[in-house]
């Protein structure tokens, strides 16, 4: 009989008396009395511990869960999403290489594809993802990678998984996708052919904003290959702590995730019937653009969206922003409370990226709807809207 992934997967509970939650083995050092036991640990033979810089056995049970929920042979968790995005990209190209990255992917991955990857070398073309023929149309002798997030981080634009995924087979390429946004419950990009899938375990999978962390999921080729060099030597370790937050995390992520695309929606219903409002980003809304892959990728609504204030005076945008009681402003989500992101925040001269960088409208707002009362969260952003 299979095992139940959330509760039982990987936790082997009668080698640790019985405990119904899975121990922190906070220790670095794993001890051995015979040199054939040291040396079968050394090269991760039988899955035996030997440092935790490497393997660590309450990371371990963290791994074999999201592995399964995203219906991957393997995965390996580093200590921020960054650090798995980061990892799975060097891991896949090197100098003299060529990537194709979809426009403005998630601010930190935009900023590690254009301030780092081009000092090593690596080039990079930016393309809009919605149409397959702009990857086609990209794809160069020396192109070994295609970088997608489905849906993006602000205006959740999609990409059709499947027809990327055969056109990159076709041409010897990997594809990498960030699936944060949906989750392992929402969306399993490998049942498309999709090779890596990377998520920041810190958003709805850690699901308390206490944890930071990340997580790729792949096939054992793979997920070997990245353990052996990139994890390893950069050394992004997830601690143990936090590995034991996230598992704690998983046992409510699919009630989270259904109370989050029950609550979600209702808001945004309210929203688009707001003369204030110019218009709402998110792919279960009315207008969305691409309802044909919502439908043949994501299984249930999710928490995220982006506002369009029907106003582009600063004062009048800030002053929404700052009357809201329920919302907190915050650069992560996915956790139990509910935040926004004004984009009018990186309208910053002191900073050299945001400086040089293409910029949605000042009027735009990401909003993250968490698990307060939804009719609390409406009155809120009512009320708030009334003070413009």
């Amino acid at each position: 009989m299979s095992k139940d992934i959330i509760n039982q997967l990987g936790e082997n509970r009668e080698e640790y008396f019985n405990a119904a939650i899975p121990p922190i083995f906070s220790n670095s050092n794993f001890l051995f009395s015979k040199v054939e036991d040291m040396r079968s640990a050394m090269i991760n033979k039988n899955n035996i511990p030997f440092y935790t810089r490497g393997h660590n056995p309450t990371t371990r049970i963290f791994e074999k869960k999201i592995a399964a929920l995203e219906k991957t042979e393997n995965a390996i968790a580093l200590s921020s999403g960054m650090a798995a995005i980061s990892s799975a990209i060097l891991s896949q190209i090197k100098s003299g290489e060529h990537m194709i990255s979809i426009n403005q992917p998630y601010t930190g991955t935009d900023m590690f594809m254009k301030n780092i990857l081009p000092d090593y070398n690596i080039d990079i073309s930016f393309i809009n993802g919605e149409k397959k023929e702009n990857f086609e149309n990209k794809i160069k002798k020396n192109t070994k990678l295609i970088y997608l997030e489905s849906p993006n981080s602000w205006t959740y634009d999609m990409q059709d998984l499947e027809k990327i995924s055969k056109i990159a087979k076709s041409n010897n390429i990997i594809t990498i996708i960030d699936n944060s946004y949906a989750s392992p419950i929402n969306c399993n990009p490998s049942l498309w052919g999709i090779d890596i899938i990377i998520h920041s375990a810190t958003k709805y999978i850690g699901g308390h904003a206490n944890a930071m962390g990340g997580v790729i999921c792949s096939t054992n080729k793979i997920i070997n290959q990245i353990y052996n060099s990139q994890f390893k030597l950069i050394g992004s370790v997830l601690s143990p702590f936090h590995s034991w937050l996230f598992i704690n995390g998983l046992r409510t992520l699919k009630i989270r995730m259904k109370y989050v695309s029950e609550s979600t929606p209702k808001v945004v219903s309210f929203l688009e019937k707001e003369s204030k409002i110019k218009k709402v980003l998110y792919p279960h809304s009315k207008d969305f653009s691409q309802k044909n892959l919502v439908k043949k990728y994501l299984k249930k609504p999710c928490g995220q969206f982006t506002l369009v204030l029907n106003t582009k005076d600063d004062k009048e945008i800030e002053r929404f922003c700052d009357n809201l009681s329920h919302f907190r402003m915050a650069a992560s989500w996915g956790g139990h409370e509910s935040l926004i992101f004004p984009e009018i925040a990186r309208y910053n001269k002191e900073s050299e990226y945001y400086s040089k960088t293409e910029l949605l409208p000042k009027n735009y707002i990401r909003f993250y709807i968490g698990l307060e009362e939804t009719d609390l969260i409406i009155d809120d952003i009512k009320n708030s809207l009334s003070k413009i």
